[in-house]
């Protein structure tokens, strides 16, 4: 996958956009960002140990490091930084958002879990 063209936060800090060559951007809400985290503190070691994280809808991105030339460590406001975002993840997010936000809201809904803190 090649490299974005931009990553932009939006000035709240609420909003990353994220544009490939020849596509249209992708528009990423921190929260979800945040509690789809590739990280292992999140995605665990296997499917079964995937952590379904509450209380991040007001999360905002503190700052964004690369890594190699391959993707960036994200820094959020509840210090969260442990996830390593590739170019591939981000693609298949934005072209997956709105199945994998469904199925984090159905599994917030299915545990008694809120997105407020």
């Amino acid at each position: 996958m090649t490299a974005p063209t931009e990553l932009r936060v939006s000035k709240d800090r609420r909003l990353l956009t994220v544009t490939f060559p020849g596509h249209a951007p992708f528009a990423f809400p921190a929260e979800l960002l945040r509690v789809l985290s590739p990280s292992a503190e999140v995605q665990g070691h296997s499917p079964d140990q995937r952590v379904t994280v509450p209380g991040k809808k007001d999360v905002a991105i503190l700052k964004i490091d690369p890594v190699g030339n391959y993707a960036v460590r994200i820094t959020f406001d509840d210090m969260h930084d442990t996830g390593i975002f590739t170019w591939d993840y981000f693609h298949t997010l934005g072209h997956e958002k709105e199945a994998r936000w469904q199925s984090y809201l159905d599994e917030l809904a299915a545990k008694g879990l809120s997105r407020e803190r």
